[in-house]
């Protein structure tokens, strides 16, 4: 890993505020072909570039950010970011988290798939907002909640714009339907609620409140019923047995589906193929 060419810092050591705190600040013009990762990161990172260029790789993707760009790093998410050989970046960062810090970002125009933005003209005021958060530092409780309030700034910039950043605002309901139409294409596979959540959007448990108020049921109840109708069907109209059934709606084990389709159905797949399919002979 190449040295630095200039950086600075500060890691905030007392973490007095729970709903939203800084976690560390900075600025860094790095050298070519610096890199960081690949690895994770326990808290939010988002980097303003104000000069230079280099790529970001997520997930199985790599893009080339460039001088304007901002990028985000979400908690527990494989990256690697890395300097142009010939124009390294430099850049502006701030490292958050708290139980808040997911909600707030759902109202930008970050986003799992697509992690970053071109700030056009905001641009100006994300760096002077980042650097206000950085010059805020220091150890007292005061330093941490002038850092939390100058950061709570910046993102109100990133609400206030996220439409033309490219956000879409989308309502509650339109986010139950996606979350249906995911699970419908994908019930065959071993996806979980929070792939559900990630896909859509939301918070797992975003989701989860709007579940009930639209079907009165949780994403996962919807989820196993999904894959024991389907599998209903495969009993009906197929000769394929309980294991390839129960792969086939997304089960890699099944004495789980088994009980799963007990518990709705009030007996065993064997059971339900012998009477439905001896009906239907």
């Amino acid at each position: 890993m190449s040295e630095n060419t200039f950086k600075e810092s500060y890691i905030v050591k007392e973490k007095e505020m729970t709903s939203l705190c800084v976690y560390n600040t900075g600025y860094e013009k790095c050298s070519p072909l610096h890199q960081w990762g690949p690895g994770v990161r326990n808290h939010y990172l988002l980097h303003y570039i104000v000069s230079g260029c280099g790529t970001y790789h997520y997930g199985e993707q790599t893009i080339t950010l460039t001088a304007g760009d901002a990028f985000l790093v979400y908690p527990d998410s494989a990256i690697t970011y890395r300097a142009d050989e010939d124009n390294p970046w430099e850049y502006y960062w701030v490292g958050f988290h708290g139980t808040e810090a997911h909600a707030l970002i759902q109202n930008t125009a970050f986003s799992y798939e697509q992690p970053f933005i071109h700030a056009g003209e905001l641009g100006e005021q994300l760096k002077q907002s980042l650097l206000a958060i950085y010059q805020s530092r220091g150890t007292s409780v005061a330093h941490a909640a002038k850092m939390t309030g100058e950061l709570y700034l910046m993102l109100s910039i990133l609400f206030e714009n996220a439409e033309s950043l490219g956000k879409k605002r989308v309502s509650d309901t339109s986010y139950v339907k996606a979350a249906i139409e995911f699970i419908s294409s994908n019930y065959s596979y071993p996806i979980s609620i929070d792939d559900v959540a990630r896909y859509v959007g939301i918070s797992r448990s975003h989701l989860f409140r709007q579940f009930q108020i639209h079907y009165h049921i949780s994403p996962k109840e919807y989820l196993t019923e999904c894959r024991i109708n389907h599998a209903c069907n495969l009993l009906k109209h197929s000769s394929l047995s309980i294991t390839e059934i129960a792969n086939s709606v997304g089960y890699d084990n099944s004495l789980y589906f088994s009980k799963a389709f007990h518990k709705i159905k009030g007996t065993s797949p064997s059971e339900y193929a012998g009477h439905h399919r001896l009906y239907n002979k």
